[in-house]
């Protein structure tokens, strides 16, 4: 067979390279390794992600991309679970194990009997096992083979293997054909490609954490060292608590919630886990009222990343301390904000109203200092179009059963109320902290689910199209990392905005967003992996969602006002 001579455009080299038709994507990198200098993971063609060994049979965009690119920290990741879950199989044949959240700068993981359910202790000795096995993998270097077979052929592989979370959701899906990886005779699935072999993978580590343990991937500022655990015990209870929750309701993975979605039991699901954040909102609310009467706490700071929910989440706790025959008074941050002349700037020479020091904290402190002495301040208003702070007359007093609540990013960080009493503030962080899972092996990241409500906040409220909410993201995480992150533990109570059934609607919404965000683009790569991500999911109609739910600020449908 005489295969053809192709032309495709290398864009990290900006130049056209020649290739015979059929040529896999690591054929053309060894081809091109001198040049490039360096060893990709993975590679973007026409702006698709594609595993490097996807061939070639006409010409394309090829761009490839290094392990510390975003893509190519997420296929690390997705390489690292499946060399733990050979490494588990190989030592503990007839254990089951869960990957469950990302926490504590890792991944929670457990380990379940197969035979009973019951969880396994994790001692020094399995950790020590399980982390030598993986370091022979890496050593061996295997390659993660992409395999397509017909479905029923694929759901009999994964049952002979005891992966019955994997049967379980292919037998929801009914697709024809399924893709999935195969290590050292044993298969896996993930949404999204695989390292080319177990050689990129060499920098990890397992550290005893709870009842389980964390899997710890590469420091991307440091590729040759493995992350540290951080400290993020609130957060980790957080999740713990809304795991028990979706054991009572039955609802641990996509799959189950695909049948919910089959018999027709979404509505009353929808309205257990609206009960569920009714009663949290309720707690901190009653948490708030007795500190007020023992301490006189009579400050509410509330913080957050993008699209967590804050906004709604205010206007509930408001309503709540209200029953608690107290007054909520609301101001915002961005009214602090100092003149655009004195904003500091970001690394690209943009304003950066994000930082700290883009508000006047001296001004903050002091007017915050005066309500809790009783006296009246004149609330400030901050002009975004003449990019200076104005004078109005907005006089504000705190009563006897007054509580001031605050919303803005800073909300947990020391620095913005460093002046006042602590013992007067109370402190809440709120996120999407997604519990739901795919599989097994597949958790279900907060940032996606986050990203998926922007996108349909911004096209509903702004006239912002995917393809710009998308570009804009990496500038808004980074700034999360630097601002929100760091100071989350420093929460009195978090609350966990996120709804089990909220990404079987959004898959309505966001599809056809998604679905516009051209071919021709970068951003291309990210719209169809959330397409991917999305058509795991059975549609769920929006009718059922009450007004006043969380989820309505970004569909729309609220009977509050923002």
């Amino acid at each position: 067979m005489i295969k053809d001579n192709l032309k495709i455009y290398c864009e990290n080299l900006h130049r056209y390279v020649d290739i015979t038709g059929g040529m896999s994507l690591w054929e053309v990198y060894e081809r091109l390794r001198d040049e490039l200098g360096f060893e990709p993971i993975v590679a973007r063609v026409n702006n698709k992600t594609e595993n490097l060994s996807f061939p070639l049979f006409s010409p394309k965009q090829v761009e490839f991309m290094k392990v510390t690119s975003a893509t190519g920290q997420r296929v690390y990741v997705r390489s690292l679970c499946m060399m733990l879950y050979r490494a588990v199989d190989a030592e503990m044949p007839h254990v089951r194990l869960l990957i469950e959240h990302s926490v504590c700068a890792g991944y929670y993981c457990r380990l379940l009997s197969r035979d009973n359910g019951t969880e396994i202790e994790i001692t020094d000795e399995i950790l020590g096992r399980i982390l030598a096995k993986m370091r022979e993998l890496h050593e061996r270097k295997l390659p993660f083979l992409r395999r397509e077979r017909l479905t029923r052929d694929v759901i009999d592989r994964f049952r002979r293997q005891g992966l019955d979370d994997k049967v379980h959701l292919l037998t929801t899906q009914h697709n024809l054909y399924t893709t999935f990886y195969r290590l050292d005779d044993l298969c896996d699935s993930f949404y999204g490609a695989l390292a080319p072999h177990t050689g990129l993978i060499g920098t990890f580590d397992l550290v005893k954490y709870k009842s389980g343990f964390l899997l710890m991937g590469m420091d991307p500022a440091n590729p040759d060292v493995p992350r540290q655990p951080v400290t993020q015990e609130k957060m980790f209870q957080v999740f713990k608590r809304y795991e028990q929750f979706n054991r009572v309701i039955r609802i641990l993975n996509v799959a189950d919630l695909n049948d919910a979605v089959s018999q027709k039991s979404t509505a009353q699901l929808i309205n257990v886990a609206e009960a569920m954040h009714n009663n949290y909102i309720s707690s901190i609310s009653s948490d708030i009222t007795r500190l007020h009467h023992e301490k006189g706490t009579r400050i509410v700071m509330i913080a957050g990343p993008s699209s967590s929910g804050k906004t709604t989440f205010c206007k509930r706790l408001g309503i709540q301390l209200m029953t608690n025959l107290l007054t909520p008074k609301m101001i915002s941050l961005d009214d602090y904000f100092v003149d655009r002349a004195r904003t500091p700037r970001d690394a690209s020479g943009d304003y950066d109203y994000e930082s700290l020091y883009a508000l006047d904290l001296e001004r903050l402190n002091s007017d915050l200092a005066a309500l809790l002495r009783g006296e009246t301040i004149n609330l400030p208003t901050y002009s975004f179009e003449l990019g200076t702070r104005i004078e109005k007359d907005r006089p504000l007093r705190l009563g006897p059963d007054d509580i001031l609540i605050m919303e803005g990013i800073h909300g947990l960080n020391p620095e913005l109320t460093q002046q006042l009493d602590t013992t007067k503030l109370f402190k809440i962080y709120v996120s999407a902290l997604t519990t739901l899972h795919i599989d097994d092996h597949n958790w279900i990241s907060t940032t996606d689910n986050r990203l998926l409500r922007r996108i349909v906040r911004d096209h509903r409220y702004r006239h912002t199209s995917a393809l710009e909410t998308i570009r804009r993201w990496p500038s808004v995480r980074r700034g999360e990392e630097k601002w929100i992150f760091p100071f989350q533990e420093n929460a009195d109570a978090t609350f966990n905005s996120s709804l089990i059934f909220e990404l079987g609607v959004m898959k309505e919404y966001a599809e056809p967003l998604l679905k516009e965000v051209p071919h021709d683009v970068p951003q291309y790569a990210e719209a169809y992996r959330l397409l991917k991500f999305l058509g795991y999911f059975d549609p769920i109609p929006a009718e059922q969602i009450p007004s006043t739910s969380l989820l309505r600020e970004f569909l729309g449908g609220s009977s509050f006002h923002y």
